[in-house]
């Protein structure tokens, strides 16, 4: 992929006789970023720590900004920033000691390392929470915290692994923000979730492993309709009038199909578009509307049907 600052290309890890990796390849571009969804032991952690130069693989290559992670970690890593699952910082530290430590330790000076300090505490809005150990922050403040860590370095790709993991709504959708507004800065970011929503607001593409195996990817819009239909749904005022409905929408090429209810119809069509098609059709053959739905298929449901099924259909992640 052009301009691709991860790539990862049939990496495989084995530990000892179990396989955690096999053949899995991911390319990242920058400002975009990228979901792993997976089941526990799906091969998701395993990948990151790879591509962030903690493990080595087995088998494969993988590069970052175009070093390869094996031959040159220590390039890679003044390229990378990276959120585990558990928070990082020094609880018994104060938010802006945790990075302004971070900074000195990466070699700014201490009016460097001040600035860098005051400029993330601001873009993550803790600059009020400051002053205060992080034993005194909630949860998602400290997730904030873990995360504006990770960009002390200024890094060109980051690492998310599961950065929402026991986070209330309000302080995810946070974290969402903050992440969208990396990869509008060029950013290259890989994030790993069991999350499906996150997955379906956040990323531009994913990848889909099960068993160390890449089953599924694309965009979260081609997922979907790989393995089911838009549907729309219309009840009308009265049972009469579903013969003329149905005729209606059949000569506007939509093939509707009577339901349960008496006064009921589905039909499928290509996007949600058609429902001012079908509400047209309708309108001329005089049938009442009740109620108008629409639906499509999930993330659960590619989740669902692709890791319940043998073998994944795979598509070009």
């Amino acid at each position: 992929m052009a301009n691709a600052l991860i790539e990862a290309v049939n990496v495989t890890k084995s530990f000892g006789e179990v396989t955690a990796l096999d053949g899995v390849n991911v390319s990242v571009p920058a400002g975009s970023i990228h979901g792993l969804l997976g089941h526990n032991g799906a091969g998701k952690t395993t990948l990151v720590h790879i591509l962030s130069t903690l493990l080595r693989p087995t088998g494969g290559s993988a590069r970052i900004c175009g070093f390869d992670v094996a031959d040159k970690p220590q390039e890679v890593r003044r390229r990378i920033g990276l959120t585990g699952q558990f928070a990082s910082v020094d609880e018994q530290l104060a938010g802006r000691e945790n990075l302004t430590l971070i900074a000195r330790l990466l070699g700014a000076n201490s009016r460097q390392a001040a600035r860098r300090a005051d400029e993330l505490l601001e873009l993550f809005e803790l600059t009020q929470a400051a002053g205060r150990p992080v034993t005194q922050y909630s949860g998602g403040m400290r997730r904030r915290l873990d995360i504006a860590a990770s960009l002390v370095g200024s890094p060109q790709v980051i690492f998310l692994d599961e950065p929402t993991t026991g986070l209330d709504p309000t302080s995810r959708i946070g974290v969402w923000e903050i992440v969208r507004r990396l990869a509008q800065d060029g950013v290259a970011v890989l994030l790993t979730t069991q999350y499906l929503e996150e997955a379906d607001r956040l990323c531009d593409r994913i990848t889909l492993l099960s068993k160390g195996r890449v089953i599924a990817g694309g965009t979260p819009a081609d997922l979907k309709a790989d393995v089911g239909q838009r549907t729309v749904t219309v009840t009308l005022s009265a049972p009469s009038q579903l013969p003329a409905a149905v005729k209606a929408l059949e000569e506007a090429g939509i093939r509707a199909a009577p339901q349960d209810s008496a006064a009921a119809l589905s039909a499928p069509v290509a996007a949600s578009a058609d429902l001012a098609v079908v509400v047209r059709a309708l309108n001329e053959a005089h049938a009442e509307i009740a109620e108008l739905g629409f639906s499509e298929p999930t993330l659960d449901d590619v989740y669902l049907r692709l890791t319940h099924e043998p073998t994944g259909r795979p598509v070009p992640a």
